[in-house]
């Protein structure tokens, strides 16, 4: 058959190209069969990518085995928990784009045949699925699974709820420096993504529920012996798709990002997808906005309670069944489309067994009637922002407060430590925005500070900025226009009444039209706050993360 790749290798004049190849280990009868690559984001840096050289091992050898030659390529990765707090989390979605590039750059180059992408946290699913996008060839992801949950004085532990957490919890006297120390030390036992339903592993349920993953890929845990024959398995599928020349297309449609966007909702996964569902389909050329979010959401129950929401973990969703089963409970209401598996989503889901009824509820006792995330407008945020409503209590969802402005996160994060953050009040952070971040940092810090100090429930946080997926909470993210393109969230002063109302999906600041306009005719941009490296090109070139925050 003609491949991509004989593009390199075959010819008079390739001689020199295959003199390069033979050089790499290729042999001359390799020269017949397809070229795959795998994007491998390994690192040392990473806990949720850490056992990826062992998947990389069986990736290869189901390559090999199906008749294709293997070839390994590095993407980079940013751990979201470790870049948190600080001027390098400013990196994180912005390196998204980075990924983008490099997959679509190394397979171009080198006219790959086929891709499999070995991938798990934040960023870097969608960074790589956009690149795929671009390309499209037929491409097969494998995530490298959730990490187990940590355990400490009998009691099940996670990164967001017992760690970020502790530090609030410290602040207020809830518990001695030395017992924050033992958790710290139990809360993430070994490799794998965090073990909620946080960004990373929220994205590889929709990568399976779009169907580029292999079904049971996105919960089988990362140590697990399921997902080294999964990995495996996925290098043996990506050879019979090259030949078959199935693209990556066939998979990535309008019904399947839809698709995506109902799992999300039952779900009740991160915010930050709404994000990087856009962003992919941007890439696809599907036409994907905030409001098929919200007409979703509206018709979509949440049937799950897993951290950060619940108590629940990504090992009981995979014990109670997985994604697939996910898939049968939610039957009637997906898109029958095409899986990299061969096999429909219907025929997936016809073949699941759910396992625990109170995991993966059914309809009638779904944890609540919406989805779990709801898209507000208001004259605070014209173009629209993003809250995790399944993480909200429902004294919550209704909330009236006066503004205490700070202009970026170091200042929010130094005051709520000096307790100055009081009962009744809306927390804004602007100037954290795609743009005027720039990188659109994730919260995090001060959310989890806020409900370790018990005060969930009587403040609320709004930013132009994002909220981890891991948050907890009436926090109101990717406010739109943000703060430095003088969106509206630019001209709040301390004192302003804000009016958040999730169930009406509204979102304002007392104020008249005519004192907006007024504010915002005195409103000056402010200097830039990064003024070399790659984030003065990004915040040049990044849109509204009401478009997904992509790059034109």
């Amino acid at each position: 058959m003609k491949m991509r790749s004989d593009t390199i290798k075959k010819g008079k004049e390739r001689f020199p190209h295959r003199a390069l190849l033979y050089a790499t280990g290729v042999k001359k009868k390799d020269l017949n069969k397809p070229f795959i690559g795998v994007a491998s984001a390994f690192t040392d840096l990473v806990p949720g990518h850490i056992n990826m050289r062992e998947l990389e091992v069986f990736i290869k050898d189901g390559i090999r085995k199906a008749g294709g030659v293997p070839f390994i390529f590095g993407v980079p990765a940013i751990c979201d928990g470790i870049a948190m707090g600080h001027s390098g989390m400013k990196y994180s979605l912005a390196s998204r784009e980075l990924i983008a590039d490099e997959v679509e750059s190394v397979a171009q180059a080198h006219c790959l045949d086929g891709l499999v992408l070995l991938t798990n946290c934040d960023k870097i699913t969608p960074g790589m699925i956009m690149g795929a996008a671009r390309i499209n060839i037929p491409t097969i992801v494998v995530t490298a699974g959730p990490m187990h949950s940590g355990i400490y004085k009998g009691k099940k532990l996670s990164l967001v709820r017992d760690t970020f957490e502790l530090v609030g919890q410290l602040k207020a006297g809830k518990i001695s420096f030395k017992e924050a120390c033992n958790i710290e030390q139990c809360a993430c036992p070994g490799a794998g993504s965090c073990q909620g339903l946080y960004t990373a592993n929220t994205m590889a349920c929709l990568t399976e529920t779009m169907g580029l993953s292999l079904p049971g890929c996105a919960t089988a845990l990362a140590l697990s012996k399921k997902k080294k024959e999964i990995a495996f398995e996925s290098g043996k599928k990506i050879v019979e798709l090259v030949k078959k020349d199935i693209k990556f297309s066939k998979f990535l449609t309008q019904a399947s990002l839809e698709n995506a966007v109902r799992m999300d909702m039952a779900l009740g996964g991160s915010s930050n997808t709404v994000l990087h569902l856009m962003a992919i389909a941007n890439e696809a050329g599907v036409d994907l906005s905030l409001k098929t979010f919200d007409k979703l959401s509206r018709v979509t129950p949440d049937i799950m309670s897993i951290e950060p929401s619940g108590d629940y973990y990504m090992e009981d969703l995979d014990r109670a069944g997985g994604i697939p089963a996910v898939s049968k409970r939610l039957k009637s209401k997906l898109h029958n489309t095409p899986t990299v598996s061969g096999k429909t989503l219907y025929q997936i889901a016809d073949g699941a067994k759910i396992k625990d009824e109170d995991v993966i509820r059914p309809f009638n006792k779904a944890y609540r009637p919406e989805g779990g995330i709801a898209i507000l407008f208001g004259n605070l945020a014209p173009e629209g922002a993003v809250v995790k409503q399944a993480a909200v209590s429902a004294k919550m969802m209704r909330f009236t407060g006066r503004a205490i402005v700070f202009n970026s996160e170091e200042e929010a994060m130094s005051q709520i430590m000096k307790g100055a953050i009081k009962k009744g009040q809306v927390v804004v952070v602007r100037y954290e925005g795609p743009s005027g971040g720039p990188g659109m940092r994730e919260m995090l810090s001060p959310t989890s500070a806020i409900t370790g100090m018990g005060l969930a429930n009587d403040v609320a946080l709004i930013t132009d900025g994002r909220f981890s997926g891991g948050t907890r909470g009436p926090c109101i993210g990717h406010v739109a226009p943000e703060a430095a393109t003088g969106g509206p969230i630019a001209i709040v002063k301390n004192g302003d009444i804000i009016e958040i109302d999730i169930h009406k999906r509204k979102l304002n600041v007392r104020l008249s039209s005519g004192q907006i306009k007024s504010r915002l005719k005195l409103w000056r941009a402010p200097q830039a706050k990064v003024k070399s490296g790659y984030l003065v090109r990004y915040a040049r070139m990044v849109q509204s993360a009401s478009q997904g925050a992509i790059l034109k």
